[in-house]
């Protein structure tokens, strides 16, 4: 999976399976997932073709896609990350009827695959992860009517999910913690009067503690963690867990498992293979190596 994100259009890319509640959704193996932002007073007849448009528009091919729409900056765009779980969540509450421009969207990936029941009930769980943060900042009412969830995973997974996707699940529990929290930061960043200069970023860590973090280059607590002058545009690695010993190792966690740790890459903090990524931003984890190692770099500490 990879992610980036024009001024008024997130896109996702990769060989997904995906379950969607949005435009011209279902269920089907696609490449493409986007959620645009759209004037508030927008109006389509065809939404399928405005947002087939924009992909095509962008270089990609037309034959497998879902999108949603929004009204939401994307800027205000929320990132949450929990393991294999990733969520990507706009949200405006201006009105929760139809005359108003209020949607919620939500899209969910996964690094790990699920059979097509567990991709709907993961959509049934994320709604009830949205119903709460609702509740909990003291709305009435459990979304909007034009609210949309995408489910997704790779379809080249190693690794399963599991047969199961409800809250008490461990895709479940990870999916619903980035909504819960996840829809209510992004509701306080559409309602805020501070215009910020991309999406935010968080994620779930262990160290210290279970906590949620925000990651942000302008105030990073821990920059530099490699070395200083290094480019921290992929913090969050679209390569996550990529399991390429020559960058990362397999470690023991707290609870004894092992995982994958790559606090010695050094990879994608080079600010010239940074920039080789968002010029090629499609690039494959051996070009990026190649890419270093054409410019003598050293990919590991």
């Amino acid at each position: 999976m990879r992610f980036f994100y024009t001024k008024n259009t997130l896109f996702i890319r990769g060989n997904f399976r995906a379950a969607s509640t949005g435009v011209a959704g279902g269920i089907s193996d696609i490449n493409t997932i986007t959620n645009s932002s759209v004037p508030k007073n927008f109006e389509c007849e065809d939404p399928a073709g405005y947002i087939r448009d924009i992909i095509t528009g962008n270089g990609y091919g037309d034959d497998g896609f879902f999108g949603l729409l929004t009204a939401v900056n994307m800027k205000d765009l929320c990132i949450f990350s929990c393991g294999y779980i990733t969520a990507f969540i706009t949200a405006g509450v201006t009105n929760p009827n139809p005359q108003g421009p209020g949607t919620i969207n939500i899209i969910i990936h996964s690094a790990k695959s699920m059979p097509d029941s567990a991709m709907l009930e993961m959509v049934k769980t994320v709604t009830e992860a949205k119903t709460a943060a609702l509740f909990d900042m003291g709305y009435k009412f459990t979304g909007t009517t034009t609210d949309a969830v995408i489910v997704a995973y790779d379809r080249d997974a190693a690794e399963s999910a599991g047969m199961y996707c409800g809250t008490f699940t461990e895709p479940g529990m990870k999916a619903y913690e980035c909504v819960r929290m996840g829809v209510k930061e992004a509701i306080l960043r559409n309602e805020s009067k501070v215009v910020r200069k991309r999406p935010s970023f968080f994620i779930h860590s262990t160290i210290g503690g279970a906590h949620w973090m925000e990651w942000s280059p302008d105030s990073c607590e821990y920059y530099p963690c490699h070395f200083k002058g290094q480019a921290c545009d992929f913090c969050y690695c679209p390569f996550y867990p990529c399991h390429d010993e020559q960058l990362g190792d397999w470690i023991d966690s707290a609870s004894g498992k092992k995982v994958w740790a790559c606090t010695r890459c050094l990879l994608l903090h080079h600010p010239k293979v940074a920039k080789y990524l968002k010029k090629n931003q499609e690039a494959g984890l051996e070009d990026l190596k190649d890419a270093a190692k054409d410019y003598g770099l050293k990919i590991r500490e």
